[in-house]
């Protein structure tokens, strides 16, 4: 098994603006003020353009496919968390919270991944889910330590407890559990994705503990964590606001690590984690400015990691 892939597919936006839908339990989107929808497009556009040229540069096989303007689809920039990729063939395809997130899933992508030599052995459909308004949004609500078959899941309206213990049982995983929260307006508020407060490599993790306010729960993921080897970088909850927690760890030329994250999670972190990070693996950043203001989520939630094997 596999933790990083080389293989990345990404969606370039055709009409992305803040969702409004998505915006009541994803605090860290924001109005841009005084700008046309076809400027906050065309900036996110400019992003996107230049975070896949920086992805190819060092090697990475970014299939980049066109969102069509058929439906409403403001955040189908974000792909992972609708779909997921697995080395034994196996795809998942995911409820999703917001209704206009739904419009995302295109059957077209996955024909246009065969076409590229990807095979797909399997589809497992949680989707009829949401008719219950049971939600499980992909490898945003789900961190994969994929090596150690152990999956990492902070529950919130988007990620229900036992449709998660389901994904594990069918995916062969043992599921890890915990409540990350967030402050808002001096509350304490379930963090909509696990991936905005943790994310795994080969041979560490980048992780929130603060967020993790019961001390139980926070014992038992430094627990999995360390007891499968990695080594825990941590980071704070300002840091989280800034992205800090939404990386990815890919393969580059010559199956070289790189850990990708946007310009403002770089420059959100202390020299010590950066340190701390490049002992294990070059840093590859880029601004997402606009994406992350307006769509609240950032450089992970953009790349659907493709692990399916090959022709």
């Amino acid at each position: 098994m596999q933790q990083t892939t080389n293989t990345i597919l990404m969606i370039r936006p055709v009409s992305f603006r803040m969702n409004e839908q998505t915006a009541v339990n994803n605090y860290y989107q924001r109005e841009l003020d005084n700008l046309l929808p076809e400027t906050i497009n065309a900036k996110a556009q400019q992003e996107f353009d230049s975070y896949v040229t920086k992805l190819r540069s060092i090697g990475v096989n970014v299939i980049v496919v066109s969102d069509t303007t058929e439906h409403d689809t403001p955040d189908s920039i974000f792909p992972n968390n609708w779909v997921s990729f697995h080395q034994n063939g196996n795809v998942g395809l995911y409820p999703m919270f917001a209704k206009n997130r739904r419009l995302e899933r295109r059957e077209d992508i996955l024909d246009e991944l065969e076409e590229h030599g990807y095979i797909i052995d399997n589809i497992i459909d949680y989707t009829s889910a949401e008719e219950n308004n049971i939600y499980l949004e992909g490898t945003g609500s789900v961190v994969l330590d994929r090596v150690n078959r152990i999956a990492y899941c902070a529950l919130s309206p988007r990620a229900d407890e036992d449709l998660f213990v389901e994904f594990c049982e069918d995916f062969e995983y043992t599921p890890v559990v915990f409540t990350a929260n967030q402050s808002v307006d001096g509350e304490r508020k379930a963090i909509y994705h696990t991936n905005v407060m943790m994310c795994l490599a080969e041979n560490f993790a980048v992780i929130c503990l603060d967020c993790i306010d019961d001390k139980k729960e926070r014992k038992s993921v430094i627990k999995y964590l360390k007891d499968s080897g990695k080594e825990i970088i941590a980071i704070t909850e300002d840091q989280v606001t800034n992205f800090a927690g939404n990386m990815l760890q890919v393969k580059g030329t010559n199956e070289k690590r790189y850990l990708i994250m946007s310009q403002a999670a770089y420059d959100s972190l202390t020299a010590e984690q950066i340190t701390a990070i490049e002992e294990h693996c070059e840093i590859l950043s880029s601004s997402l400015n606009t994406i992350e203001a307006c769509g609240g989520g950032s450089a992970r939630c953009m790349m659907a990691e493709v692990f399916l094997p090959r022709q």
